[in-house]
């Protein structure tokens, strides 16, 4: 997915779940794990802020906080929106936390990176590494 599909997506979702949330516009809209040293989230904010007029803080939960906090939450829920890991998106799928929306930029998302039913989708992935000093194994039997 490109930088600016994740952009035009990001924004989208924030905005359509924040202004989604009430009758009348909202002037906030709460995000969990939405810190703007992430993903890019602090451009996102603004973006969305000078495009809408809505704040959305950011929100220094991880994924795992985040999730918590919608359980424990359940039965009043304060976010608009969360940011999650995939891992952790389809769990709160399971613990019926979230609830289906699929953004403009829908079809564009790959089917193995969505919920078929939008109840969660991933707005970017990447790639795990891993670095081998083989100096340092001075020629021991591991792969």
């Amino acid at each position: 997915m490109s930088f600016v599909t994740f952009h035009r997506i990001a924004r989208a979702a924030v905005l359509a779940a924040g202004l989604v949330a009430g009758g009348a516009m909202a002037q906030t809209a709460i995000c969990y794990n939405c810190p703007t040293e992430w993903a890019d989230w602090g451009t996102q904010l603004r973006a969305i802020k000078a495009k809408t007029g809505v704040t959305v803080p950011a929100d220094n939960k991880n994924s795992g906080q985040a999730l918590a906090q919608l359980v424990a939450e359940k039965a009043s829920p304060v976010a608009d929106v969360t940011y999650l890991g995939v891992t952790f998106a389809i769990q709160a799928q399971k613990d019926g936390v979230v609830e289906p929306y699929k953004p403009a930029a829908w079809n564009d998302i790959p089917a193995g990176l969505k919920d078929p039913a939008g109840n969660w989708f991933t707005i970017h992935s990447g790639t795990l590494g891993f670095m081998v000093n083989v100096d340092a194994l001075k020629g021991k039997p591991i792969p």
